[in-house]
């Protein structure tokens, strides 16, 4: 399909409709707190990788409600001091996968934190190793619609935390320095990404690529690809309830998140991608609070976006931050 959504110049002025919970700092506030009553427990335990440029650790720290959540941190071997930090949050569906498949950014000389993302993992790539302990109301297959029943119940909202718990771990690392702090992902994880720039006041920046998680009440209308889809399959069985899910919904918006943003930012968008549609985008980047703020377009992609073009963009932009 060719372009599909608003021209370029109305989606750089576009608003989401999304309306924002009159309780969401609360919520989240509420949710973080509650989630570092439990001991952080960062444990870096080194892995023998036969890579010799860099050093790898297996880590494993409590994310929402204790659980233990899994990573990778990767440093440049022969770098001392501190090191600038790059966290990474993965796409719908994939794991943290294996050491070997993240070297670009220890390549820069920066130590590299990659999240694996709770109960997924085994749709593509070579694999995650965290469970999500929590169950939930009947869901569509997938995890768009786990715990949708309330906010309180809603998947994203243990990803988001984790997320959060993520960056506090990486940053306990005696290698790393806290304030040189960035943060990246591409689709879901680019999504994560705006979260946690919403959360985390202090970060030197974040780039979110391609994101997912944005402007939902549009979203779910406007494409019929998955992982989208799986709202409106849940509704079309749950009758009714189309309120209900967008109150939930609410809560997880990037849209609403992005207000909140106190870093500069990178993000990109693909005039042709279906999945995450370049208006949702739009809709996250416009809102995104701190002015330092740009946005690379892709005219004619789908959801593969910039690839290794953004890459380079991120390369580039990263050294002005960190």
């Amino acid at each position: 399909m060719a372009l599909f959504d608003l021209p370029l110049d109305e989606l750089r002025e576009y608003r989401s409709a999304s309306t924002e919970p009159e309780d969401f700092d609360a919520f989240w506030s509420k949710t973080l707190q509650e989630a570092r009553e439990h001991d952080l427990d960062a444990r870096f335990e080194p892995v023998d990788t036969g890579l010799s440029t860099v050093q790898v650790f297996d880590v494993t720290f409590a994310g929402f409600g204790g659980h233990p959540v899994k990573g990778w941190l990767t440093l440049p071997t022969g770098v001392d001091g501190p090191l600038p930090l790059v966290v990474e949050f993965i796409g719908y569906g994939g794991g943290r996968g294996l050491p070997h498949q993240h070297l670009l950014w220890a390549s820069t000389g920066r130590a590299h934190f990659v999240m694996d993302t709770r109960g997924q993992g085994s749709a593509w790539g070579a694999g995650g190793g965290t469970a999500d302990p929590v169950g939930g109301a009947p869901a569509y297959p997938g995890f768009m619609t786990r715990g949708i029943d309330a906010p309180e119940n809603y998947y994203y909202r243990r990803v988001f935390t984790d997320a959060v718990r993520a960056v506090e771990a990486a940053r306990s690392h005696p290698r790393t320095d806290p304030t040189r702090t960035v943060a990246v992902g591409a689709s879901q994880g680019g999504g994560i990404t705006i979260a946690v720039g919403g959360l985390v006041p202090d970060l030197a920046g974040i780039a979110p690529d391609v994101p997912f998680l944005c402007d939902f009440p549009r979203a779910a209308t406007l494409t019929d690809r998955q992982p989208y889809r799986e709202i409106g399959s849940y509704l079309k069985t749950h009758r009714g309830r189309t309120e209900e899910v967008l109150r939930t919904l609410s809560y997880f918006d990037a849209v609403h998140f992005a207000p909140r943003g106190q870093s500069p930012a990178l993000f990109s968008a693909a005039l042709e991608d279906q999945t995450c549609p370049p208006s949702t985008v739009f809709a996250a980047f416009n809102a995104w609070g701190h002015e330092d703020k740009t946005i690379e377009v892709y005219d004619f992609n789908d959801h593969e976006g910039g690839g290794p073009f953004q890459e380079a963009a991120q390369l580039r932009w990263m050294r002005s931050y960190i």
